[in-house]
């Protein structure tokens, strides 16, 4: 018996993105302005599969992550791996 999943199967669940979001906005005091309407997008939505507006959950994570670069410390380092682990796990290449 493996530990890893079988191929195609799908990727493990990870935490809803509201509450990586509600996470962000409680270890973050003042976000960089470009990254609040990405925290926002994340609050409004439970996996990447699902799409915000116009947008793909994916790009909102995306997005979030390439506005969030001066958010520094250990919260920040963790958050942003497990962001980053959400999308490898949904085939997106960083």
């Amino acid at each position: 018996m493996s530990d890893s999943p079988a191929e195609g199967a799908p990727a493990e669940r990870h935490r809803p993105l509201y509450i990586i979001a509600a996470d962000i906005r409680a270890n973050w005091a003042k976000p960089y302005f470009g990254a609040i309407p990405y925290i926002f997008a994340l609050r409004h939505l439970n996996q990447v599969s699902e799409p915000y507006g116009l947008d793909s959950g994916v790009s909102c994570v995306a997005y979030f992550l390439a506005n969030a670069q001066t958010w520094r410390g250990p919260e920040a380092r963790r958050i942003k791996l497990e962001l980053r682990d959400i999308l490898k796990g949904a085939n997106y290449v960083i």
